[in-house]
């Protein structure tokens, strides 16, 4: 995850993305990415970056083979499960769809920048 975190910030300083948007990227592309990992079966997970007409799009891409998608939880007092609410919190929009060309899944979420 800190690799994830870590190239995000890289590739947005180069796009001169403000401070607080790559904050906030670097916080969503965190929570995707360890719902990919913790949450599916993949060895790979991949993070792709969009920089288009004023918005910032995260999408995360997943193996995963579960029959349903994330989903928002009900806040509560246990330790895990607020990974969505907060990229939800954060983002303008944000979904998931399957892999058009095999399994997986894609979560996304826009944000402006």
């Amino acid at each position: 995850m800190a690799a994830a975190r870590r190239l995000t910030r890289q590739q947005l300083t180069q796009w001169d993305v403000d401070e607080d948007a790559c904050d906030t990227a670097a916080l969503i592309v965190t929570e995707l990415f360890t719902n990919a990992v913790l949450h599916t079966a993949s060895e790979h997970v991949a993070c792709e970056l969009r920089d288009s007409d004023g918005r910032l799009r995260v999408a995360v891409k997943d193996q995963g083979m579960r029959p349903t998608g994330p989903q928002l939880r009900q806040a509560g007092h246990e330790e895990h499960g607020r990974g969505l609410q907060l990229v939800d919190a954060l983002s303008s929009f944000w979904g998931t769809r399957d892999v058009a060309d095999g399994p997986g899944r894609i979560v996304w979420a826009e944000l402006p920048c």
